[in-house]
């Protein structure tokens, strides 16, 4: 049995596996960072969505009825369907009512926003971004 000894001109190759599993660490944590800013993001955008379509449909509700003739018409109000929404926006308390009205006198359209600031990555944007969320609603009597 013979045993070999190290070569003297051989490179010395210790601790490079210490420094490779510490450079995928650093990055793995990099990587868990950004995906809970993203999801932070992503819920953000969706309960700016939910306001939306709440508030829209609450405007959508506020229509005037009137009776011509017989027949029976829902006419909404630029005011009606602000009133519905700011109502409802003020309840919910997670967005803020930019713009509510009608454009067509049946339908009730409105733009909320609000601001998302990441959880974990602040340094990189710390004044947060404006959240942008509009809904459309149309009112029908059957």
């Amino acid at each position: 049995m013979t045993t070999r000894t190290p070569d003297a001109d051989a490179p010395d190759d210790e601790g490079s596996v210490l420094l490779l599993t510490l450079g995928y660490a650093l990055l793995a944590i990099a990587l868990v960072l950004v995906c809970v800013d993203a999801t932070s993001l992503y819920l953000t955008q969706k309960r700016a969505d939910a306001a939306a379509d709440a508030a829209a449909l609450a405007g959508a509700d506020g229509f005037t009825l009137t009776v011509d003739g017989g027949s029976a018409s829902a006419q909404l109000t630029d005011e009606g369907v602000y009133d519905q929404a700011s109502d409802i926006i003020d309840a919910l308390g997670t967005a803020t009512l930019v713009e509510a009205g009608t454009p067509d006198g049946v339908s009730a359209r409105v733009r909320v926003e609000t601001v998302w600031h990441p959880p974990v990555l602040t340094v990189f944007v710390p004044d947060g971004w404006t959240i942008e969320a509009t809904a459309t609603s149309r009112t029908a009597l059957r």
